[in-house]
């Protein structure tokens, strides 16, 4: 099958995108940066992951421009389900690039990680994908976490501490920012 892959990040990519090949699969990957903050992480995660795609001679696709102003609005009121609406804006772009791609398929390398709700987004994938009119490829690739990390640290690759957004990286450092309070 021809399948685009939505690639959140190089390290979440380097366990389920070769296992994917190896299953005799064509593989495009798709970068979608809406929800990444700030400008700089955005850019390190990009250059991360396009050093790690060309030394792999993978064809990747980069989400042109940078609108985290529409993010923003989506979450808005809505922080405690923001990852609907990410999740849906992210998946539904990667289905309507498979469709033009004329793939037979698209998935994404949120399914790597043990962090995400993978329920949830199956029942997006599914959704967005019969709008689209091309198929969602589920396969729970959290199997591979360990292995992924590990060649990730081989690769001395850059490792975000959190998943994107500015709600994300507040929860990541929220110890540090509210230490517990001393008797």
């Amino acid at each position: 099958m021809k399948i685009l892959v939505h690639t959140c990040c190089g390290p979440c990519s380097v366990y389920p995108v070769p296992k994917l090949l190896n299953a005799g699969h064509e593989v495009i990957c798709y970068f979608h940066r809406a929800n990444i903050h700030p400008w700089a992480e955005c850019q390190r995660r990009e250059e991360t992951l396009l050093a790690w795609a060309n030394a792999q001679n993978l064809v990747v696709i980069v989400q042109p421009g940078y609108n985290i102003e529409d993010f923003f609005q989506k979450a808005a009121f809505r922080e405690q389900d923001r990852c609907i609406a990410c999740y849906h804006e992210r998946l539904y772009a990667a289905a309507s690039l498979a469709r033009r791609a004329k793939a037979d398929a698209f998935t994404t390398t949120l399914l790597y990680s043990k962090f995400q709700q993978h329920e949830l987004i199956a029942q997006i994938g599914n959704a967005v994908g019969r709008q689209a009119g091309v198929d969602f490829y589920y396969e729970d690739f959290r199997q591979g976490w360990k292995q992924g990390i590990e060649e990730s640290k081989k690769l001395k690759m850059y490792r975000q501490q959190y998943c994107g957004c500015l709600y994300s990286e507040k929860e990541r450092y929220k110890s540090e920012i509210d230490p517990p309070k001393k008797s």
